[in-house]
C-alpha cells in the first residue's frame, strides 16, 4: 500500500547552535490534514509545538499543536516555520502568517529572524490566585494576559533556582505560568511552564515575550531589551516594543529532516 509521505523538519529556535533554544517540528502542507491527524503527529513528536503551514495566496496559514491540544499563539514555532520556508523552500524576504491571533510577520533580522508580534499589555491578575505552596516567598508583582499568569520574583537567582511543582501549576489551567526577574547580563530573565498543555517547562517561549517586553519596557523605561529564558537549554531573545507590536529577534538551526508516512 502506497503511503503519503510528507516532509517534516525539526528546528532549534532561538538557538545559537544545535541543542539550544526550543525545538519545534514543522510540516509544510498543500492542504490541512484532518485535525485528529495533526494532533496525533504533534503527540508523536512530543515537542513543545508542532507547526503546520499551508500556502494562502502570497501568505501562509499557520497552526500550532502541543502534544495534547491546538494553541492560539506560539512564537518559537513561528520562527522555526519561517526558517524552514527560507532554508528548504526558497522563500525570501518578509513572510506573513495568518493565525488565530491575527497576522504575524517574520523578516530577516540582525540577529537571525525578526518576529513581528502583537503586544499584549500586562493586565491585573484579578481573581487569579497562586496555588498554596507554589512559591517560597511572595512575588514582587503578579499580572496576566489572555493565556498566562506572570509573577516577578526578587532576582535572577530566584528564577533559576525555582523548583516547579507541576501538579500545582496545572491547577492554573487554562493559564500557563511564567516567572521573571531583572537579569544580570540581560535586562530580564524568565522561565515558562505549561504542564496542563503537555509542556512541563517550555525551553524558550517567544509568545510570552509579547507581554514580558511591554512589562519590562515600562519598568525599565526603555523600548529595546535583551532577554534570556533560563531553562536548561536556554535561549537569547532581543525584544523591542513599538506601540502595539513587539519585535523579537532570534536565530534558528535545522536539527533534522525526514518524512511522515501516512
Amino acid at each position: 500500500m502506497q503511503r503519503n509521505r510528507i516532509p517534516i523538519f525539526q528546528v532549534d529556535a532561538f538557538a545559537e547552535r544545535l541543542f539550544e533554544g526550543n525545538p519545534a517540528a514543522v510540516l509544510i502542507l498543500d492542504e490541512w490534514l484532518p485535525e485528529a491527524v495533526m494532533q496525533a503527529i504533534a503527540g508523536e513528536n512530543n515537542l513543545a509545538e508542532t507547526a503546520f503551514a499551508r500556502r494562502n495566496g502570497p501568505d501562509w496559514d499557520l497552526r500550532w499543536f502541543t502534544p495534547t491540544q491546538e494553541v492560539d499563539f506560539c512564537g518559537h514555532a513561528t520562527l522555526a516555520t519561517a526558517h524552514v520556508l527560507a532554508s528548504a523552500y526558497g522563500a525570501g524576504g518578509d513572510l506573513r502568517f495568518r493565525t488565530r491571533i491575527g497576522d504575524l510577520r517574520v523578516s530577516p533580522g540582525e540577529a537571525g529572524y525578526r518576529l513581528d508580534l502583537p503586544a499584549f499589555a500586562p493586565e491585573p491578575a484579578g481573581d487569579v490566585h497562586l496555588p498554596d505552596g507554589l512559591l517560597q516567598e511572595a512575588p514582587l508583582s503578579m499580572f496576566r494576559n489572555f493565556e498566562n499568569l506572570y509573577v516577578e520574583l526578587r532576582d535572577e537567582e530566584a528564577v533559576r533556582g525555582f523548583i516547579p511543582d507541576f501538579e500545582r501549576i496545572a491547577r492554573l489551567d487554562p493559564l500557563g505560568f511564567v516567572i521573571t526577574a531583572a537579569g544580570k547580563g540581560h535586562d530580564f530573565v524568565s522561565r515558562c511552564f505549561f504542564p496542563a498543555q503537555g509542556i512541563p517547562e517550555d525551553p524558550v517561549t517567544g509568545s510570552a515575550h509579547a507581554t514580558l517586553a511591554p512589562y519590562w519596557a515600562g519598568k525599565l523605561g526603555k523600548s529595546r531589551l535583551s532577554a534570556f529564558q533560563c531553562s536548561s537549554r536556554g535561549g537569547h531573545l532581543s525584544c523591542e516594543l513599538a506601540g502595539e507590536r513587539v519585535f523579537v529577534e532570534g536565530k534558528a538551526i535545522t536539527f533534522l529532516q525526514g518524512e511522515v508516512g501516512l
